[in-house]
């Protein structure tokens, strides 16, 4: 039995994963024909079912950070998933992505408070798929992964920011445990928050989680 992870489902080979609890259960309804929780230990909802194709597939919060996403990961991997696509927010750090824009990672750069850690790549063949089914609507972008949550406009940015595209808290940290598990992993991330500091309503941000995640079941 996994660490964290109490499934009273089935789990897919396949899984969308994302942060938010609320946003697992949005796209359970959107893209899972009669969703089944499979988990609800430690906030962490899960839904499992079929795709409107008759494909098996789960839907999955992994929390908020890097040490959580990959604790999840591992949990997944024991319960038997072995492709995922983290469907996530970011904070633009360049000035052309607008809230609700698509991007999808090309490469995620671990940070801590002062310098760069590992950098950390996705699987190749999901991420080419990935941006296959989502065409025009996403941009290839490099995130720095951070330990804490970058500021828009802040006097002092970090040290990150002549480097990266965006930042968020869990990329870096779910391609690094995907390597280390042997799982393909690939990620799409809104941004919710840009280089300015406006940030998507909520309409928004459904709207482009809805569109990332249909993507990303497709991708699978």
């Amino acid at each position: 039995m996994p660490s964290r992870l109490r499934p009273t489902a089935p789990i897919a080979a396949d899984a969308v994963l994302v942060g938010d609890p609320g946003r697992a259960l949005m796209l359970a309804q959107v893209l899972l024909r009669e969703p089944k929780m499979s988990n609800h230990a430690r906030g962490l909802w899960g839904y499992s079912g079929q795709t409107p194709g008759g494909r098996e597939l789960s839907i999955q919060a992994t929390g908020m950070g890097g040490p959580s996403a990959a604790l999840v990961l591992a949990d997944l991997a024991e319960l038997g998933v072995r492709r995922a696509v983290r469907v996530g927010t970011c904070v633009a750090i360049e000035p052309e992505p607008a809230p609700g824009d698509l991007l999808t990672i090309l490469e995620a750069r671990a940070w801590n408070s002062h310098e760069a850690g590992a950098t950390a790549l996705p699987d190749p063949t999901l991420t080419a798929r990935l941006r296959e089914e989502l065409g025009q609507a996403t941009r290839p972008a490099i995130v720095a992964s951070l330990d804490v949550l970058h500021r828009s406009g802040h006097a002092e940015p970090g040290p990150y920011t002549e480097q990266v595209y965006a930042a968020d808290m869990q990329t870096a940290a779910l391609f690094s445990a995907a390597e280390d598990l042997g799982l393909a992993v690939a990620a799409v991330l809104i941004v919710a928050e840009s280089a300015a500091g406006d940030q998507a309503g909520d309409e928004k941000l459904e709207a482009a989680a809805t569109l990332a995640g249909t993507a990303a079941s497709a991708a699978l």
